[in-house]
C-alpha cells in the first residue's frame, strides 16, 4: 500500500507541476504571441482531474483531509468507534459507486475525441475518476483492517528532521 500511496503522491505532484507550466504557456501564446494554442486548456483540465482524484486518495490515507470532529470528540469511546465504522462504510460505498460508474463513463466515451486534441479519447480524461476512487477504496479497507496510517513517517514527511531523518520527538 505504501507504493500505491507514493504513486498517488507522485502522480498528483507531476500533474500539478505540469499544469503550472502549461497554463502560463497558454496565456503567453494567446496574449503575447496573439495566436492562442488549442491544447493547453484541455490538457490542464485532464491534469486537474488527475491531481484532484488521485491526490485525494493519498490525502485520505495520510488523514490530511478536512474533517469536522466536534461532535465525535465528545462522544464516549464505543460511540466514537461506531461513528468511525459508519464513516468508513459511507466512504467505501461512495468509492465503489464512483469506481463503478466512473469506469462505465470512461469506457463509454473512449470512442469520442476532444475537438482540440483529436488523438485523445474523452474516456482518458475521465480515467482519473475510477482510478482515484479505487485507490481510495483500498485505503479505506486498509484503515479498517490494519488501522490508520497517518502516524507513520511516510505520511508525515514534513515533520522529519532533514539531518537525522527522524521527527524531533523520535530524536529525544
Amino acid at each position: 500500500m505504501d507504493r500505491l500511496y507514493l504513486a498517488c503522491i507522485w502522480a498528483a505532484g507531476v500533474a500539478i507541476v505540469c499544469m503550472s507550466l502549461i497554463i502560463p504557456w497558454g496565456v503567453f501564446t494567446r496574449y503575447v504571441l496573439g495566436t492562442g494554442s488549442q491544447w493547453p486548456e484541455p490538457i490542464a483540465i485532464l491534469l486537474m482531474m488527475v491531481f484532484t482524484f488521485i491526490g485525494a486518495a493519498a490525502g485520505y490515507r495520510a488523514n490530511a483531509h478536512i474533517a469536522v470532529t466536534m461532535l465525535t470528540d465528545v462522544l464516549p469511546t464505543p460511540l466514537r468507534k461506531l461513528c468511525a465504522w459508519f464513516v468508513d462504510l459511507c466512504m467505501a460505498a461512495a468509492c465503489t459507486f464512483v469506481a463503478w460508474y466512473g469506469t462505465r463513463l470512461s469506457l463509454g466515451t473512449m470512442s469520442q475525441s476532444i475537438s482540440e486534441l483529436p488523438w485523445l479519447p474523452v474516456g482518458v480524461t475521465y480515467a482519473a475518476l475510477p482510478l482515484g476512487s479505487f485507490a481510495t477504496l483500498l485505503f479505506v479497507l486498509e484503515r479498517r483492517w490494519v488501522g490508520p496510517q497517518d502516524h507513520r513517517k511516510l505520511m508525515r514527511f514534513e515533520e522529519a528532521d532533514p539531518v537525522v531523518g527522524t521527527t524531533p520527538q523520535e530524536a529525544r
